[in-house]
């Protein structure tokens, strides 16, 4: 039995599989550092509103 023409109609599929699941890999990474970075700017906005007003003294 000769598998070699199979294995051989196999790779295109495998290695297209494997490019698509990096790209959305990196979609996901790239959407969660995001997700992080707008939190960390939310959060040091809320905590400048929270601060007292400073009055500039005459």
């Amino acid at each position: 039995m000769n598998i070699g023409p199979a294995l051989a109609a196999l790779i295109p599929s495998v290695g297209v599989g494997v490019i698509f699941w990096i790209a959305i890999r990196s979609l996901m990474n790239a959407d969660r550092t995001e997700r992080a970075a707008l939190a960390r700017m939310d959060r040091e906005d809320a905590a400048r509103a929270n601060e007292p007003q400073k009055t500039p003294e005459i």
